[in-house]
């Protein structure tokens, strides 16, 4: 379950969120009887709910990134999103992307390869220049090497440059934020936990190492 609330239909007064949620649910309460057409619980669209205006920014962010005026090739800014989605660990934004990347004109092998880009060799110098800078702005939160963006501008224009820079971070927050509200594909216990010793055995888990012979 997600760790905030869900807003039923029958709550509902924004007439924007009326049109989304008959759009993306057809008549029917999600919170009831959730579930999209791509297969998602759908509780990302019923928690953002609560804040109507929050729930409309985040949507007008989707229709910029699809927008026709984008200078960005949807490949490019597949790879962006998809990285991103993978780098902060979220089921949900790497899943969905994964389906997205494909739709926007990658291959079989490209998609599967996102993971693991550096070791790929189905990757041309402009894909690898743009996974690279993707992992710099995640991982280094921006710090991007010089040579690296050099790089980038002898393969985009700045207008690709400033999109994808965009479109990229907003991804890597919507990971985090899903991640953190434990949000459709995201709703997974925390895996590092302690597993705990057999009974009867010593609190000293590194003991061992005294016991070793001299």
């Amino acid at each position: 379950m997600p760790r905030l609330r869900e807003v039923p239909r029958r709550e509902l007064e924004d007439d924007y969120l009326k049109g989304l949620y008959r759009v993306l649910f057809g008549e029917r309460d999600p919170v009831a009887e959730p579930g999209t057409a791509t297969g998602t619980p759908g509780n990302w669209w019923t928690v953002f709910a609560q804040v109507p205006d929050a729930f409309k920014h985040t949507t007008e962010g989707f229709a910029f990134y699809r927008s026709p005026k984008r200078v960005l090739s949807d490949t490019l800014r597949e790879l962006g999103q998809t990285r991103a989605g993978f780098l902060v660990g979220s089921q949900f934004v790497y899943s969905q992307h994964m389906k997205a990347a494909r739709f926007a004109g990658l291959t079989d092998e490209q998609a599967e390869a996102i993971a693991h880009w550096p070791t790929a060799t189905c990757f041309d110098a402009k894909e690898r220049a743009v996974l690279a800078y993707t992992d710099a702005l995640v991982l280094q939160y921006g710090r991007v090497p010089d040579a690296l963006f050099d790089e980038l501008k002898a393969h985009l224009s700045e207008v690709e440059i400033i999109e994808l820079t965009y479109i990229t971070c907003t991804y890597m927050m919507h990971g985090i934020m899903s991640r953190a509200f434990k949000l459709e594909y995201d709703d997974v216990d925390e895996r590092v936990v302690e597993v705990p010793a057999p009974k009867g055995t010593t609190a000293d888990v590194m003991g061992m190492v005294d016991k070793r012979e001299q």
